[in-house]
């Protein structure tokens, strides 16, 4: 018999860790004035190295734990009941993308401006997990290890073609849909390659999952995860440029010349083995919390940072014209308010919903009140107009 699957609280607190570096980058990188972006100065080399690493851990671990509660659950195929909560979660994700980029003073004039249309962190999380979906489906007759093989497949493919279809034009699509492929509208982040990430973190849980008995468990995964980080890290472009002498096919040359992806994920494994490592540390309630409410921490600190439906938000108002003595103080600031925000409503949820009905019944209520109004006094002011003219005739 199973034995009750234990919660992966190391899971939790990396997708903790995870956006609370994903909010002093922002606040940061957007903030910080370009004089002080110095390249050779070991503290800023440290940081914008440790940035590039937010964004894969956080697609990584999003299609880890997906995943891993797909396959947990107690029915399977069509009728597992997180397909459903997938789904919806998914389209969820896409709408409050767009819903961030909406500029209310655009729509009160009829004009949606371009930026609503650009593709962020929100929406490819959102495809990636309505793919996992697709892909369990479709093999879901062939059992998990094919399921593990399409995923993890699917990520590396996508991975060693980006240097070909990068450069691939999009003219042919609308802009709303060419976004999710090309940055060249503007677009922050694009499907491909980043939901590759999310598709390899969904097949590392597969594996987690199908060994999660194992009385060594934590300890093989945090030897595999220590050796294929060091060896991606370090090996991978030496890799990739023999196999591109030793075939003459250019694409690997290619990949040596921006071999991001692949370090970058050995650098997602060693974070993996780090807190596999520290996980009797991270079963902190803090941390449970923090990373249970992600999402509302990401909307919190979108609305704030980039002034979501007004356009007037810190960064309209201190971009690139900050000191260090203001911006790292100021990042630390900005985290932990986000954070206390999304906290608060977490834990006053079903109040704030309560008022903010409440506002929208009396704001509703209001609406009608001055339209009935205007609507009585068009047809007062009709009535004389009317009048007026009808006695004018008869003088």
């Amino acid at each position: 018999m199973v034995a009750p699957i234990k919660r992966l609280y190391f899971i939790d607190a990396m997708r903790a860790w995870a956006i609370l570096m994903m909010l002093q980058g922002h606040f940061i990188d957007g903030l910080l004035d370009p004089v002080f972006r110095d390249p050779e100065n070991l503290a800023f080399a440290t940081w914008k190295y440790f940035r590039g690493i937010t964004a894969p851990v956080f697609f990584t671990v999003s299609g880890f734990i997906f995943t891993y509660l797909l396959l947990r659950a107690p029915r399977s195929g069509k009728s597992n009941p997180r397909i459903r909560k997938g789904l919806k979660r998914g389209l969820q994700l896409v709408l409050i993308g767009y819903l961030l980029r909406t500029n209310i003073f655009g729509l009160l004039t009829g004009v949606i401006y371009p930026s609503f249309f650009l593709v962020d962190v929100l929406h490819c999380i959102g495809v990636s997990l309505m793919i996992i979906i697709g892909v369990y489906l479709l093999t879901d007759r062939l059992g998990k290890r094919s399921m593990a093989t399409s995923l993890l497949l699917t990520g590396v493919v996508l991975f060693l073609f980006e240097p070909l279809y990068k450069n691939w034009e999009y003219g042919w699509l609308p802009d709303a849909l060419a976004n999710y492929f090309t940055k060249a509208n503007g677009s922050v982040f694009t499907i491909i390659p980043w939901v590759g990430y999310a598709l390899l973190g969904g097949g590392l849980a597969t594996g987690f999952h199908k060994f999660r008995q194992d009385r060594y468990l934590y300890l093989k995964s945090i030897a595999l995860c220590l050796v294929a980080g060091f060896l991606l890290i370090w090996c991978s472009s030496p890799f990739f440029s023999w196999v591109g002498d030793f075939t003459g096919v250019a694409l690997f040359d290619q990949i040596v010349l921006n071999n991001y992806l692949f370090i970058r994920l050995g650098d997602v494994f060693l974070v993996f083995a780090v807190f596999m490592i520290l996980r009797g540390l991270m079963e902190q309630r803090l941390f449970l919390r923090i990373g249970q409410n992600t999402l509302s921490i990401y909307v919190i600190h979108f609305i704030i940072l980039y002034g979501s439906f007004t356009g007037f938000g810190l960064y309209w108002f201190f971009q690139n014209s900050l000191s260090p003595a203001f911006v790292i103080p100021g990042a630390l600031l900005f985290m932990m308010s986000c954070t206390w925000a999304a906290l608060f409503y977490d834990q006053h949820e079903k109040h704030i919903n309560q008022k903010i009905g409440e506002l929208g019944s009396f704001l509703k209520d209001q609406a009608s009140i001055t339209a009935e109004f205007v609507l009585r006094s068009a047809k007062a002011q009709w009535g004389r107009l009317l009048n007026y003219f009808s006695t004018a005739k008869r003088s």
